[in-house]
């Protein structure tokens, strides 16, 4: 019988020692590693949660205090704050930064910045929110009558009716009706007339079809003209009636995307026959929308700090916006006159980091001329507040009939139906813009230009996100 060399045997216990050893160390590191990591992802909760108490704290100081953007000292932040827990010891601190942003002299946002930082910690976390009152620009559509989406039409953001909604277009968001059931006539497409539901049609994705919903209260975004003239008097630009109450007069603004706007005198206008939008009448009747003669009245800088112009009469507008601004056609002089706002052209932005914006409200009709481009680009917040949005019926085919691709980037809001397109209004075929594309404005949602109606008087926060 042999045995083995000691040698030999201590050969192998070397190996297996370092073949043990090695295994061990590549155990202990990774549960240091996995301790480290779960120790960080722990402090890095907790920066968050500390980071969110900031934010809440600064809601309940503005319910209490509305105005008051420097934490109750009288200087301006970044604040330190002292976080405990429930037991009373310290837990972190939270640096708040609170910005309140203001337009035309009334405070229309608050911008809040909270870093949290864990006691005895490294880890932070930061979160910003806007705390604002929730406006029409977070809407598509909204539409205080009943209204049919052809299937030409592609719609991105929400869309909603108070009445109902037939909808044969392309909706990739919510669309709402705050109607059970509603009768569609043939107006609508349907012959004979039939009950249907609050919202129906042929669109795709129809798990976003909702009804009843609750009613957006037309009243309550009602703008108060009176009020904005006098603000547009002091502060922003003010025109008034352009020397009579005809329909066939008022002003034309063009923006230079400079931060000015030229404005010119409209004198008269080119009679037109046309079937109008707002079903005023079942007959042609006299459109007033084509300008045949103006004059010059002068080129006006926007103030920085209020961009709100007033026309006291019918305005025509086209151009480029590079500010925030609010443009608003109203009469409160004479009774019984409500004016219209006429698209005469593209209306774009310089740029779409939401630095730029447009509202424009008419007191009645915001209507696309006849003469308007056969791609039509419309960037903005379109308010019709009494009356209808969209493009009368002409005699068709003609110089102006039909057009082709109508792109809005904004919100359209009509307190009667709205219409671009008239199925068979050309004989056998369309009239109007044949193709019509709808984006709400995410970054004009958020942070729209002065006097954009609200659509809850609550302060809530309307944009939420970690840093």
């Amino acid at each position: 019988m042999t045995t083995a060399p000691r040698g030999y045997l201590m050969l192998l216990a070397l190996v297996f020692g370092t073949v043990f050893l090695t295994v061990l160390a590549a155990l202990s590191s990774f549960v240091l590693t996995e301790n480290k990591l779960q120790t960080s992802q722990t402090e890095k909760s907790k920066a968050l949660t500390i980071a969110e108490a900031g934010i809440e704290y600064y809601r309940w100081f503005l319910a209490h205090y509305p105005n008051d953007m420097q934490n109750g000292t009288g200087v301006p932040g970044p604040y330190s704050i002292t976080y405990n827990d429930p037991e009373g010891t310290q837990a972190g601190t939270i640096s708040l930064a609170v910005t309140g942003n203001s337009a035309c002299g009334m405070l229309t946002s608050v911008d809040l910045r909270s870093t949290g930082t864990p006691a005895g910690s490294n880890s932070s976390a930061t979160i910003y929110a806007r705390y604002a009152r929730p406006t029409v620009g977070q809407y598509s559509y909204i539409i205080n009558d009943s209204v049919w989406a052809g299937a030409d039409r592609v719609i991105n953001g929400p869309y909603h009716s108070n009445g109902g909604v037939r909808m044969d277009g392309t909706a990739n968001s919510p669309v709402t009706s705050s109607l059970a059931t509603w009768s569609c006539t043939s107006s609508y497409g349907c012959s004979p007339t039939a009950t249907k539901n609050g919202v129906f049609g042929t669109g795709p994705n129809q798990t976003l079809w909702s009804y009843p919903s609750p009613q957006v209260d037309f009243s309550a975004i009602s703008a108060n003209f009176t009020s904005l003239k006098t603000t547009a008097t002091a502060t922003g630009l003010f025109f008034a009636t352009n020397g009579t109450t005809n329909a066939s007069r008022g002003y034309h603004l063009i923006f230079n995307g400079n931060g000015t706007v030229t404005v010119k005198k409209v004198n008269s206008t080119t009679n037109i026959q046309s079937l109008p939008i707002d079903n005023t009448s079942s007959t042609d009747t006299t459109d007033y929308t084509v300008i045949s003669s103006e004059t010059l009245l002068g080129t006006y800088t926007i103030p920085a700090t209020c961009g709100l112009i007033y026309v006291e009469d019918d305005v025509w507008v086209e151009g480029t916006i590079n500010t925030k601004v609010t443009l608003v056609a109203a009469d409160v002089l004479h009774a019984g006159v409500t004016p219209n706002a006429n698209l005469r052209n593209n209306l774009k932005y310089s740029a779409y980091d939401g630095t730029t914006g447009l509202t424009l409200i008419a007191e009645n009709n915001i209507l696309i001329t006849a003469d308007s481009p056969n791609a039509m680009t419309l960037n903005g917040i379109f308010i019709a507040q009494g009356g209808a949005f969209g493009r009368n019926l002409y005699d068709c085919p003609s110089s102006y009939e039909p057009r082709g691709t109508l792109t809005i980037l904004g919100t359209t809001v009509s307190n009667k139906r709205t219409g671009t397109k008239w199925i068979n209004g050309c004989n056998s075929g369309d009239a109007g813009y044949q193709t019509r594309i709808d984006s709400y404005d995410r970054r004009i949602a958020t942070d729209p230009p002065p006097f954009t109606p609200y659509t809850s008087t609550d302060y809530r926060f309307i944009d939420w996100r970690q840093k």
